[in-house]
């Protein structure tokens, strides 16, 4: 059920996340529902590094989750699941993948941002085992990523930094 992605799947990959911005828009935020996903030669990126995965139903792309490395971490870049297919635990059985995908690859922690107060972003994630980062355990390449969304119009006293460190 969870694979990596089809090169022909990555405008698929797109559509998914722009159907899951519905429910930004929703919870009162259409600036991030508006925004428009990574183009398909990112996604090709991610796919080719392995670090891309989708979770399928009928071998039909549903969800996918794309991995960055921040910090000499795993850093869930993106986890999206199509509003159809959602309430499934697909997002959860992504996210663990995802941090089983880095524990194999040796990685000590994954970590993301996110925002606090929505009930699909943090309180997800603290379900999940993740915990806020505090100021002093960001990393520099962590703090670039902030600045960015920052930059790029998301509220920073809306965002968290979390982690969920990996055992062996």
């Amino acid at each position: 059920m969870i694979r990596a992605p089809r090169r022909d799947e990555l405008e698929r990959l797109r559509d998914i996340e722009r159907a899951a911005g519905v429910l930004f828009a929703e919870a009162g935020m259409p600036e991030v529902a508006a925004h428009e996903p990574d183009p398909a030669e990112a996604l090709a990126r991610y796919a080719d590094a392995g670090r891309a995965w989708v979770v399928a139903i009928e071998d039909v792309p549903v969800g996918y989750a794309l991995v960055d490395i921040v910090d000499g971490d795993a850093h869930l870049e993106q986890i999206s699941v199509h509003p159809d297919a959602g309430r499934r635990g697909l997002g959860t059985m992504l996210l663990h993948h995802v941090c089983s995908w880095a524990r194999d690859q040796g990685y000590q922690a994954v970590t993301l941002s996110t925002f606090a107060d929505l009930a699909w972003n943090a309180p997800f994630y603290a379900k999940q085992g993740f915990r806020v980062m505090t100021e002093d355990e960001l990393g520099p390449e962590l703090r670039v990523l902030r600045d960015e969304e920052t930059a790029h119009g998301l509220d920073p006293a809306r965002r968290v930094c979390m982690s969920a460190t990996l055992g062996r």
